[in-house]
């Protein structure tokens, strides 16, 4: 076999893992980055120091990217003992917060918590749903050049039919977090002039993706990079993939309401799996036109790619339905109280409908993206975006016991009307709103789409100067993480030099 063989053979017919297992994967950085602010408001407490933009990349670094890269790799094995370890190093944390409060020090827990309840947030952006963009991101971007290590356990790696791998939940939640933020969850005013000149501006702007998904297709077959089959196909790419999305569901938005995008996803989702089972379109991804496996025309070709389609257009109305929700509800603690609870309550709904239908009706099958597929990926992202939003309360509680806590992606505290007038002075540090966001989660979220062709191109030169087959783990470990460090460090003074491509 040729190392291309031999690499494609690496990454194929695989069965995944559970969905428990990716469960805890994914609840892991989030307490990650509740442990990061609460070390950033202790060290502020323990030496009174602004930190300078150097400082803050290594801790966001160290806190929340590191632990990734062991997580997917050499600590795959342990997940709920980090999970514990997390939990006990952050309830450390913020006891020795708690025990050093500058505010209401003389008033016990319930008054405190009384008062805090009490308060209202501010935030140009939702701080959950900027970390949710960041952790599926970066997640993505450690997997694609891992999975060609050994060290990174197959169970992680792309399923050939049916499973749930770790790299599956990647491409679905990479979908949602999109639509949590797109131009119709942002600017709703957008949809409200003329129907022609709003899908005009939705064409308009996919033109970048076309330009990437071509140039991507014409490196790969010139260079003669390895490739999975049977994940889109001979041509298709996962940026063709959002182009189809983002050309679909402008045209169901005219149609529909955008508040109903729920039904939407149900319903493309429902009819789609209908479709699967009813007629020949299952047999027509499996095994093509003419049941052997052709890849003769372009719809043979790339049959994976462009009917999975359907499915990733029902997880991104999902998306648009629950950026709609968060965005609506963010102005009080007790609001931002009532959306965690409703997100995980209907995670854990959709993981009961997942269980009922993957036992009557289908397993998980990214490759034909059906409907246990987008249940499970809808699932999972909302108990994470539901772990990082109570992260968020409890990290805005310490932020509430420190007089001049200051940290950066997270929610400002402001005055509410029932709160004591003379306590409002320093709610909003003058610090907080002056100094630029300097921290790498603003930084990846805002340049996302930088991050994400950066990785891509140095995965491919990694793997073309690196025998990724037979590296030894010590050597993988550290390769891997200097590709995210040099990305991230990329991006992050990108950020600082306020240099930006974005074209959603």
């Amino acid at each position: 076999m040729s190392q291309k063989q031999m690499k494609e053979a690496f990454v194929s017919n695989l069965n995944g893992t559970t969905v428990l297992e990716i469960t805890q994967g994914l609840c892991f950085p989030a307490f990650c980055i509740l442990c990061r602010g609460l070390l950033i408001i202790f060290s502020q407490y323990l030496c009174s120091f602004s930190h300078t933009w150097k400082t803050r990349f290594f801790i966001d670094f160290v806190v929340l990217i590191v632990p990734m890269v062991a997580t997917l790799t050499i600590w795959a094995s342990f997940i709920l003992l980090e999970l514990l370890a997390v939990i006990i190093f952050g309830a450390g944390l913020f006891y020795q917060i708690y025990r050093r409060r500058t505010c209401y020090a003389r008033l016990p827990f319930q008054k405190i918590l009384e008062k805090f309840l009490n308060i209202s947030l501010e935030s140009e952006y939702i701080p959950a749903i900027s970390c949710f963009r960041v952790i599926t991101s970066a997640f993505t971007a450690i997997a694609i050049l891992a999975v060609d290590f050994p060290f990174f356990p197959r169970r992680f790696a792309k399923t050939e039919l049916y499973g749930t791998g770790a790299m599956d939940f990647g491409v679905g939640g990479f979908v949602f977090g999109t639509a949590m933020v797109c131009l119709e969850v942002r600017r709703r005013k957008c949809m409200e002039g003329s129907k022609l000149h709003y899908f005009i501006n939705s064409l308009y702007s996919v033109w970048p993706l076309v330009f990437l998904g071509i140039g991507r297709l014409a490196i790969i077959k010139s260079i003669g990079y390895q490739e999975h089959l049977t994940e889109y196909g001979v041509h298709w790419n996962f940026f063709f993939t959002i182009i189809v999305v983002k050309l679909i569901t402008p045209l169901l938005l005219i149609i529909f309401p955008l508040n109903k995008s729920w039904i939407i996803a149900l319903s493309v989702t429902v009819l789609y799996q209908l479709a699967l089972d009813f007629t020949s379109l299952k047999r027509l991804i499996l095994y093509g036109t003419d049941g052997s496996g052709t890849r003769v025309g372009l719809l043979n070709a790339n049959r994976e790619g462009i009917i999975s389609t359907l499915g990733y257009v029902a997880i991104h109305m999902a998306g648009v339905q629950t950026g709609l929700y968060v965005h609506k509800n963010r102005s009080h603690i007790k609001d931002l109280i009532k959306v965690a609870c409703f997100l995980l309550l209907a995670a854990i709904s959709l993981f009961i409908s997942l269980y009922v239908v993957q036992v009557n009706v289908e397993a998980v099958s990214r490759r034909m993206a059906n409907l246990a597929f987008c249940i499970w990926i809808v699932a999972s992202s909302l108990i994470l975006l539901s772990s990082l939003l109570l992260g968020d309360i409890i990290l805005s509680f310490a932020k509430f016991l420190i007089k001049g806590a200051l940290v950066p992606c997270s929610w400002k505290l402001t005055q509410s009307p029932v709160t004591n007038k003379k306590h409002s002075e320093y709610l909003i540090p003058e610090a907080e709103r002056m100094e630029p966001r300097l921290c790498l989660i603003t930084a990846l979220n805002r340049k996302q789409l930088i991050f994400f062709l950066l990785s891509n191109i140095t995965t491919g030169l990694i793997n073309l100067m690196v025998d990724t087959l037979h590296s030894s783990t010590l050597w993988a470990l550290f390769v891997v993480n200097l590709y995210m460090f040099s990305n991230c460090l990329i991006v992050y003074v990108l950020y600082l030099q306020d240099k930006t491509i974005q074209f959603w």
